[in-house]
């Protein structure tokens, strides 16, 4: 029972936390038609804007959004902002950055010691399909969720079981007056 709750628990977190990542975004270029700088949303260090992605990776503007998917039957959901990256995968929920070493990485930090996704190498991205490798050996595929919309076909919480009654409480019986002490002044 405690495991459903914590599993529904780090659910909520990481729908939270990609809600929170993706409810000032989105993926309308109104309003970006004005202004000098147009035609150029580059930002130093990642790729310079011409079309090339950094170190021949993925192009870390392609990774923002909210990802999410499945691995070895669990929910895995990928936040990306601002090169800022939220992980909530296996009951922990993991924050960093995206870096560029030469190809683009994320790189986050999970407390209580979480392990197998620290450093991950993007193998590829469609825009739809983001495909992650992450240092400790697990290879997350996710799927792009729509900006503002919670995602489809994940799994549900298992229905609650019936609580047993609560039995009645006993009446307390009264308790009887005590009398006053006379006072020794």
């Amino acid at each position: 029972m405690t495991r459903f709750v914590r599993t529904g628990g780090v659910v909520v977190a990481a729908l939270a936390a990609s809600l929170a990542l993706t409810a000032c975004g989105s993926d309308d270029d109104a309003g970006k038609g004005a202004g000098p700088d147009a035609g150029s949303s580059a930002t130093p260090g990642d790729g310079g804007g011409d079309g090339e992605p950094a170190g021949g990776g993925a192009d870390a503007a392609a990774l923002e959004g909210t990802w999410v998917g499945l691995t070895d039957g669990k929910n895995v959901t990928v936040s990306i902002t601002a090169r800022k990256v939220v992980v909530v995968a296996e009951q922990a929920v993991c924050h960093g950055d995206v870096k560029d070493m030469g190809e683009v990485m994320l790189a986050v930090k999970c407390p209580g010691g979480a392990a197998d996704r620290t450093m991950g190498a993007i193998e590829s991205n469609d825009g739809k399909k983001l495909v992650v490798s992450w240092d400790g050996g697990t290879k997350d595929t996710l799927s792009k969720a729509d900006p503002g919309n919670l995602p489809s076909g994940m799994p549900t919480l298992p229905e609650l079981p019936e609580l047993p009654e609560i039995p009645e409480v006993p009446e307390i019986p009264e308790v009887p007056k005590i009398p006053e002490v006379p006072s020794a002044s």
